[in-house]
């Protein structure tokens, strides 16, 4: 698992927190909530980086096809 900072950790926890409250209506600790992140970067954190390989890849993909474009455009015709 990635290691994140003291401060970035506590804002997840934080959110994680406020999520259960506001969507579940259930209140859970820092431990807990700690736990889930845990879980949630241990467990699920591939599936969230894969995607955004695949999403690098096509975006990279499409900006070789342009700049290919405008290299084409630049070309010069030959005149006899």
């Amino acid at each position: 698992m990635k290691k994140f900072t003291k401060e970035t950790k506590e804002e997840m926890i934080g959110r994680i927190q406020f999520f259960f409250l506001n969507e579940r209506g259930e209140e859970i600790g820092n431990l807990a909530a700690e736990q889930f992140l845990d879980f949630i970067s241990d467990e699920m954190a591939s599936y969230f980086y894969n995607e955004g390989i695949e999403d690098a890849i096509k975006s990279l993909q499409s900006r070789m096809e342009n700049l290919e474009e405008d290299l084409y455009t630049l070309k010069k015709t030959h005149h006899k």
